[in-house]
C-alpha cells in the first residue's frame, strides 16, 4: 500500500480558488468507460495535468490532489485504471477495501494510453482546445508517466514520483518530452541507482530529464502523513510546477 486510506496530499506553494469539482465517466477510443475526477481553477488555466494514480486507481487522495492542482492554477483530471476489468466506480472513487491486486496485472500500455488520450481530450474540452497537458504519476502511475515521454500521445511533458524503470521498458530509448523524475532516496521498492540509470537512458534518447533524489525520503513521501518530509514535498511541488509553467509558456 502506497499510503493510508485517509491520507491527503500536501498543499502547493501557490494557491488560488477552485472553480469546479466534478466526477465523470469518460469513454476511451476502444469503447471502455472509466471514472475520472476533475478540478478546474477559478481563472482560465494555462496548462493541464492528467494525474496517473498508484495501484488503487482513482482513490480519494487523487481527487484531493486534482483540487490541489486546481488551487495552483491548473486544470486537472485524475483517472482510474480499472474500467476494463472492474467497471466504473459506483461512487466516483475506489473504496478503501477495493482489491486492486487482480486488476493491475490486466492493465496494458495500450489501454492506459487510450485512457490518457481521452483524459487529455476531456481537459481540452473543458479548458481550451490548445491547452498544453502533462502527466503526473505516482508509483505505478509514475512509471507510466515516464513511459509516455517516449510515446505518441499529444502531451507536453511527463512527471513521475518513485516509478519503476521496468515498466518504462524500451520507451526510455524513444523518450523525447521534458520529464521530471522525483525519486525517494530510501525507496525500498526500486533502487535509486536504477531510476538514475533510467534518467540517463532517457537523456541519451534526447529527452530533457530533471531527476531529483530526496535523500532518506521513503516511498510515497509526497503525503501529508509524512510530516517530516514537508520540505521534500514542497521542493517536489516546485519541480512539477516548473514543468507546467514551462509548457504553459510554450
Amino acid at each position: 500500500m502506497c499510503h493510508a486510506h485517509d491520507s491527503r496530499p500536501p498543499a502547493p506553494p501557490r494557491s488560488g480558488a477552485v472553480g469546479e469539482r466534478s466526477s465523470a465517466t469518460l469513454t476511451a477510443a476502444d469503447g471502455t468507460e472509466f471514472s475520472v475526477a476533475t478540478a478546474l481553477p477559478a481563472e482560465a488555466p494555462a496548462a493541464g495535468v492528467v494525474i496517473l494514480p498508484d495501484i488503487r486507481g482513482v482513490h480519494p487522495y487523487y481527487v484531493a490532489l486534482a483540487e490541489r492542482f486546481a488551487e495552483a492554477g491548473l486544470a486537472a483530471v485524475a483517472i482510474d485504471w480499472f474500467g476494463r476489468t472492474a467497471g466504473v466506480c459506483p461512487d466516483g472513487v475506489r473504496p478503501g477495501d477495493f482489491d486492486w491486486q487482480p486488476h493491475i496485472p490486466q492493465t496494458t500500455a495500450e489501454g492506459i494510453d487510450a485512457d490518457v488520450a481521452a483524459a487529455v481530450a476531456h481537459l481540452r474540452d473543458r479548458a481550451g482546445a490548445d491547452l498544453p497537458v502533462v502527466t503526473v504519476g505516482f508509483c505505478f502511475g509514475g512509471s507510466h508517466s515516464w513511459r509516455l515521454s517516449g510515446g505518441q500521445l499529444d502531451l507536453a511533458g511527463c512527471a513521475g514520483f518513485y516509478g519503476r524503470p521496468g515498466l518504462v521498458g524500451d520507451a526510455a530509448d524513444r523518450a523525447a518530452l521534458p520529464t521530471v523524475m522525483l525519486i525517494a532516496g530510501a525507496d525500498t521498492a526500486t533502487p535509486v541507482d536504477d531510476q538514475l540509470a533510467l534518467a540517463g537512458r532517457m537523456r541519451t534518447a534526447g529527452a530533457e530529464v530533471d531527476a531529483v533524489v530526496y535523500d532518506g525520503a521513503p516511498h510515497s513521501f509526497f503525503d501529508r502523513s509524512y510530516g517530516e518530509w514537508a520540505d521534500a514535498c514542497q521542493d517536489a511541488w516546485e519541480h512539477v510546477l516548473a514543468l507546467t509553467d514551462r509548457v504553459a509558456r510554450g
